[in-house]
């Protein structure tokens, strides 16, 4: 058990973060009731001075907490990811967006997953979503739980939200680890995780406050997004994990995304996609 009291925190910054939003992130993660022994952090090409400041200045507070790894041009999360997680010293890897902010004891329920079943190899959890203010929570994406039916969600959506991800790096690695793609690189990643025998959990909790945008939805609403999300689904049926209902489905509910208005999207999603938070909680 002695090797699941560490592990090692994995992010990505790149010169496009905020630099208070990184701070934020970081110091989630630095305050863990059960604190990492080791933050990689990738920046993926360069980085602005405010950024680097900020980086400079947790190395010399924090001696020896920090790796840096610095890319000479952006190559997108996927790439980033891959070459930050070769640099991590631990097999267990938490995964850390630079906008989002991690619960306190985040990782140590993760850990203690890890703990009661040795076969597992990424445990995830819900999130809770906000605009501004973090304590003032809009919504929450809930996830699957148990691996049976992580794998079933999978042939058509994400079973993970991936900043809350640990994982195992040996069994990432052994699964060729994050694909080249600019998008959806962690449902790539999972479904051959899952489909090659990984045993995956989610924790029936949120441990993730996760920095939402009114103005996601209008972007997802671009044609370029949509075909991409197909194209993926289509090689996952191609590999026979997800089935020809399973690609019609996403086909239509893509096709459906860039055509109806997002106004209508909107309401869909806070409606069937996302649990509201009720004003008494």
């Amino acid at each position: 058990m002695e090797a699941f009291k560490k592990y090692s925190v994995l992010m990505s910054v790149y010169s496009k973060e905020k630099p208070d939003y990184l701070k934020c992130s970081i110091d989630s993660m630095i305050n863990q009731s059960l604190p990492p022994d080791e933050i990689v952090i990738v920046k993926d090409g360069p980085i602005s001075m405010d950024l680097d400041n900020i980086l400079n200045r947790y190395d010399l507070e924090y001696c020896g907490l920090f790796t840096f790894v610095k890319l000479k041009e952006n190559v997108g999360l996927g790439k980033a990811l891959n070459t930050g997680l070769n640099k991590c010293k631990n097999d267990l890897v938490a995964r850390m967006d630079t906008d989002d902010i991690s619960l306190i004891n985040r990782c140590e329920i993760q850990i203690s997953e890890f703990k009661k079943d040795l076969n597992l190899d990424i445990v995830g959890s819900n999130i809770d979503e906000f605009y501004n203010d973090p304590d003032e929570v809009e919504s929450s994406r809930i996830v699957p739980i148990e691996h049976n039916e992580i794998v079933k969600f999978s042939r058509r959506r994400n079973p993970f939200n991936h900043p809350t991800v640990m994982y195992k790096k040996s069994s990432v690695l052994k699964n060729g680890g994050y694909g080249d793609f600019r998008r959806n690189q962690d449902l790539d990643l999972f479904v051959r995780m899952v489909n090659n025998g990984c045993k995956a959990k989610n924790v029936n909790q949120s441990l993730l406050l996760f920095r939402a945008n009114k103005d996601n939805l209008k972007r997802r609403k671009s044609w370029e997004k949509c075909w991409s999300y197909i194209s993926m689904i289509y090689s996952f049926w191609r590999k026979g994990y997800s089935s020809f209902i399973d690609l019609m489905v996403v086909t239509l509910s893509q096709v459906v995304i860039f055509i109806l208005p997002t106004w209508v999207l909107i309401w869909v999603s806070s409606k069937y996609l996302r649990e509201k938070i009720k004003e008494d909680k």
